[in-house]
């Protein structure tokens, strides 16, 4: 009876592949949450200033803490059926801790720091406390709890570092997110594993399909912020801030084109053909973490750059506008060698060409040193379009995920 209902909770692999509204609406959370986060890139480097490392290290620490909150749950949807009210209550739950992560946010370090730890603890501890009794009698449970385990220990820093002063604060939630990120990379060891493992990812197209809606949501958030630092100003056509505003648009286009060629759309073929579907599933996030993360200081670095196109560069506004880029470049380039196990070579060349100009470009103004980045992406990008041209069926490769 307990194993029957242990099974009933589980994903089927004959269900639908495609994330159904339930999922899309829990991603409206993060739309808000990188919005805020950009918003606080832009704050530790034109308002705050106190130790610009310790400012963007603590919105890092943050947007890593949302992240795992996504990642966790799109993992929960491929592995348990979202159509059992058990199910949906752990998504519900989740949303509902992601929002308040999102609100206190900005003071996460300050007043608002029990809140946002407290709502972290509660979404991981909560689903376990769901999960492991339900899934009683199953092998199932023995990874759930092991999930639990693993939150449960990193819960004592997150909490103590909530109660704690700010730079105390920092190094426990360090540690804190440290755990949690260990723990997801070796699928949460416990002493009672077993050599056992239950056949994960359940959907690789529904896995996929996932990652490539969380990269769309931090895409967007280039649009957001560009759209709205523009809107703000009353300029004409042919104005330095409206050039800006065309090269961030220019750019986000860009991005969008070196992922879904070809890492990104062949993404569910490298899953289901890995003979450690499960590693290439944990890479692919390490991927999309430094793509995401990029992503965010980019949209940070344009916000810049349209208010402030002219005038000499701030070399702190150097890590958004170039070091973003930088940032997606290696995190893509990880992509692919996920699903085709090989780096493109002009990833390798983008990234060094963004870090052998950023010397110079600290006597320039923002505008051309945010059109040089997106001149990087788009030989890319036209390396890219190439290459599909010479190898149109490439098959990403049956290496993918293999141990190492």
């Amino acid at each position: 009876m307990t194993t029957r209902r242990a099974v009933a909770l589980l994903r089927k692999p004959e269900q639908p592949p495609r994330a159904t509204f339930k999922e899309l609406f829990f991603d409206l959370v993060f739309v808000f949450a990188f919005t805020g986060v950009s918003q606080q890139f832009v704050a530790d480097v034109t308002v705050h200033r106190r130790t610009f490392v310790t400012d963007v290290g603590e919105t890092l620490l943050v947007l890593l803490a949302l992240l795992m909150v996504w990642f966790i749950t799109a993992w929960v949807t491929d592995l348990y059926d979202l159509q059992r009210p058990e199910v949906q209550l752990v998504v519900a739950w989740a949303l509902f801790g992601g929002l308040i992560m999102a609100v206190v946010l900005p003071r996460a370090f300050g007043s608002r720091g029990l809140a946002f730890a407290g709502a972290y603890v509660a979404i991981h501890i909560g689903r376990g406390l769901v999960f492991v009794p339900l899934l009683r009698g199953h092998e199932v449970q023995r990874r759930a709890a092991g999930v639990l385990l693993w939150f449960g220990l990193s819960a004592v820093p997150w909490v103590v570092g909530a109660t704690s002063s700010e730079g105390l604060r920092g190094a426990l939630w360090t540690l804190a997110i440290a755990i949690d990120y260990t723990g997801a990379m070796l699928l949460w060891p416990a002493p009672w594993g077993g050599p056992q493992r239950p056949r994960w990812p359940v959907s690789a197209e529904y896995l996929a399909d996932r990652y490539r809606q969380f990269f769309i949501i931090a895409l967007g958030e280039l649009i957001v912020i560009a759209g709205t630092t523009y809107g703000t100003k009353e300029v004409g056509a042919l104005s330095s801030h409206t050039a800006a505003f065309v090269v961030s648009v220019a750019t986000t286009m860009l991005v969008w084109r070196i992922y879904t060629h070809w890492a990104g759309e062949r993404m569910p073929a490298a899953i289901a053909a890995a003979p450690d579907p499960g590693r290439l599933v944990r890479r692919a996030l390490l991927a999309h973490l430094l793509m995401v993360v990029g992503i965010l200081a980019m949209s940070a670095g344009y916000g810049l750059v349209i208010e402030h196109p002219a005038g000499r560069t701030d070399p702190v506004w150097l890590i958004f506008i170039l070091g973003g880029p930088a940032l997606f470049i290696v995190g893509h380039g990880g992509f692919e060698q996920a699903v085709f196990a090989r780096v493109p070579r002009n990833r390798v060349i983008g990234l060094l060409v963004l870090i052998a100009i950023a010397p110079v470009t600290w006597f320039a103004p923002p505008l051309p040193v945010a059109t040089t980045a997106m001149a990087v992406l788009l030989g890319i990008a036209i390396a890219d379009a190439a290459r599909v041209r010479h190898q149109p069926g490439e098959l990403p490769s049956t290496r993918a995920g293999r141990q190492s």
